[in-house]
């Protein structure tokens, strides 16, 4: 399998990579469907093996320039397994199974019983328990932040980070003023992986699988994009009505028992919570509403202003390049995001990180990275915590 990278130059070209799309079975990584690509926009996807020659024969007949990002993607995530830790036990510097972040939720509340404590928001699709953990100093009316990862399958550098943010937040709570300030403050709600049936796919069966598992009525193709299931424009635009699509909205918001379990919980709490963080890979966005609309939120200067000094702080440590705004005119519309759903909750600090890399590796970043993500992000995170805190209404 490999990965092609395009940059359609006009409308003539996106329509031959419109051709490429209903005639081949391409996987779009970036945008995340065909419907989004636009002349001089970025796209990478993913070709199976026997599929491939076909495909650079009709890019290079039409004239669309392109390049191999990944020439053989098997051996790219075969290489992804390359931390230096190789047990089975749980590391915070290599990708773990579902199975091991299930069994260190309960460890690390076990092991912290003052700073951390687990509860369950609700069952996926198969019957798994959503583990959510709360992470503070416990006080009283405390406001919290919201963090989520693992909402796409196949983006394993996202729990990566939530199970870092809480790494860090228990080894430095008492030595780091910072942190130790923002846990006396505040609570943190992580919750690890969103979709877990999906992320535990992409172990099994599939790794490039993206969506939800769930059984779609009338369609053999399974699954939800679990980003487009909120009612916040729910698919109006950059989703899909088809149950094949990688982008497919489902059949109602809130349709997939993760999303509704995520949202329930979050206006249980809306008293509470004054920021929502929501972790995706890859493309280095740091993204905030609107996504489902190219109207501007109310509190637009500000969060602009959050993002570029988040996105500041974050290159501060390895130069990582971070672009920052509004998602449906930094990347693409796209309706039915937890994000937009949240500020639109009145959470009005709601804001998308979209991890390493920019595609030299894509979903198939290294083990190796681990630490320098999530490194980098936290200082993002931190920034952002700050100023929640520093704003209380």
């Amino acid at each position: 399998q490999k990965v092609f990278r395009v940059i359609p130059q006009n409308n003539e070209q996106v329509e031959i990579i419109n051709f490429l799309a209903s005639n081949i079975q391409v996987d779009f990584w970036q945008p995340d469907s065909v419907t989004l690509v636009r002349p001089k926009m970025q796209v990478d996807f993913r070709v199976e093996a026997s599929k491939s020659f076909e495909v650079e024969d009709v890019l290079k007949e039409s004239g669309v320039e392109y390049r191999v990002l990944i020439d053989n993607l098997q051996a790219a995530l075969d290489a992804q397994f390359d931390g230096k830790a190789r047990t089975t036990a749980h590391s915070y510097e290599k990708y773990n199974n579902w199975e091991t972040i299930a069994a260190w939720t309960a460890d690390i509340a076990a092991q912290n019983p003052d700073l951390v404590s687990r509860s369950v928001i609700g069952e996926t699709y198969e019957g798994r328990p959503m583990y959510l953990l709360k992470v503070g100093k416990s006080g009283p009316n405390k406001k919290a932040i919201f963090i989520d990862c693992g909402f796409h399958a196949r983006e394993w550098i996202s729990p990566a980070f939530c199970q870092w943010f809480v790494k860090e937040a228990v080894e430095t709570y008492g030595k780091d003023t910072a942190v130790t300030t923002l846990l006396d403050n505040l609570d943190f709600y992580v919750l690890p992986v969103l979709n877990i049936d999906g992320y535990i796919y992409t172990w099994t069966t599939n790794r490039m699988w993206r969506k939800t598992r769930s059984k779609n009525a009338g369609s053999l193709c399974i699954g939800t994009d679990p980003n487009r299931n909120f009612d916040a424009g729910w698919c109006t635009i950059g989703a899909s009505k088809n149950a094949c699509d990688a982008t497919y909205c489902g059949s109602a918001p809130e349709s997939e028992k993760e999303t509704k379990a995520l949202a329930d919980f979050i206006r249980e709490h809306l008293s509470t919570i004054k920021a929502y963080l929501t972790i995706h890979s890859y493309s280095q966005l740091l993204l905030f509403p609107y996504s489902y609309t190219y109207k501007l939120p109310s509190n637009y200067q500000e969060l602009n202003a959050i993002a570029r000094v988040a996105s500041e702080q974050l290159r501060s440590l390895y130069n990582t390049k971070y672009t920052y705004g509004p998602g449906a005119e930094t990347i693409y519309p796209a309706a039915g995001g937890s994000d937009d759903w949240a500020y639109d909750q009145g959470i009005k600090y709601s804001f998308t990180f979209e991890l390493r890399d920019t595609g030299r590796y894509g979903f198939a970043l290294p083990e190796s990275l681990i630490k320098p993500t999530c490194e980098e992000t936290l200082l993002a995170v931190k920034y952002i915590a700050n100023y929640v805190l520093e704003h209380l209404d």
